[in-house]
C-alpha cells in the first residue's frame, strides 16, 4: 500500500520525466523519474499487527531508538516522566500509527525550527504536535516533530477520536522523529540504538495486569 499523501510525489515526476525521455531526452527524464520512484518506496503503508498484551505500548514510528530517558518537564507534570526518542531517516516507512487503543484527549501544534532530528534540542525546539491518547490500561502522548529536511507534519484525528492500537495516525514528510512519552510505573523495554517498526514492536508495557 501507498500513503495516499504520496501520490502526487510519485505520478507528477514519474510523468514528466518519462514525457522527457519520449521526447528524446533521456539524461533529463531519467532522475526525475527516479525521484518518483523514490516516493514509491518512501510514502509506502505496510499493513502492521502489534500482538503485545493489552498493557502492551506499541511504537509509533519505525527508525532507531535515540534516547530512552526523562522526558522535559511539561510532560513530567502531566504524569508523563518518561521518554522514548524514535529517528526516522529518508529510508523509514514514515506512517505512524497509535501507540495505545485509545481516545484522544488533547492536541496542540507548535510551528517551529528545522534543526536535524537527531539532536537533543530539536524536541523542544522544531515544529511539532503533540497527541495525548487514554486507554484502558493507561495514558501516552506521542510528540511529531519536523527535521532538517521534513516539511510537513501530517495528522489524522481531533480530540475525542478513538484508535485501534497501531492505526494509522498520520505521517512525516521525510527525515524526523516521533517522541513517546510514558507514565512512571511504565516499564520501558527498549534501549537506544534499538530498531523497531511502527505498530508491530512493543516498546514498553504498563503496570497492572498482563505486565511482566
Amino acid at each position: 500500500m501507498i500513503a495516499r499523501e504520496g501520490w502526487p510525489f510519485i505520478l507528477v515526476p514519474v510523468c514528466a520525466g518519462g514525457l522527457l525521455w519520449l521526447a528524446g531526452w533521456p539524461l533529463l527524464g531519467a532522475p526525475i523519474v527516479a525521484v518518483g520512484l523514490f516516493g514509491l518506496a518512501f510514502f509506502r503503508d505496510p499493513r502492521r499487527s502489534c500482538d503485545g498484551s493489552p498493557t502492551a505500548v506499541c511504537s509509533p514510528a519505525d527508525g532507531r531508538v535515540l534516547v530512552v530517558g526523562k522526558a522535559p518537564e511539561e510532560l513530567a507534570a502531566r504524569g508523563l516522566p518518561q521518554q522514548v526518542s524514535i529517528f526516522m531517516s529518508v529510508f523509514n516507512v514514515h506512517v505512524n500509527r497509535a501507540a495505545i487503543a485509545g481516545t484522544l484527549v488533547d492536541y496542540s501544534y507548535h510551528p517551529g525550527r528545522k534543526l536535524s532530528a537527531f539532536k537533543d534540542k530539536a524536541s523542544l525546539e522544531n515544529e511539532q504536535n503533540l497527541s495525548v491518547w487514554e486507554g484502558p490500561a493507561g495514558r501516552v502522548a506521542l510528540k511529531q516533530i519536523a527535521g532538517l529536511v521534513a516539511r510537513r507534519i501530517v495528522f489524522d484525528h481531533r480530540p475525542g477520536d478513538r484508535v485501534a492500537r497501531g492505526e494509522r495516525i498520520g505521517l512525516i514528510r521525510y527525515g524526523s522523529r516521533v517522541d513517546v512519552f510514558l507514565p512512571a510505573a511504565t516499564k520501558v523495554l527498549v534501549a537506544a540504538g534499538d530498531r523497531v517498526r511502527a505498530g508491530e514492536s512493543v516498546i514498553a508495557e504498563f503496570a497492572g495486569e498482563g505486565a511482566p
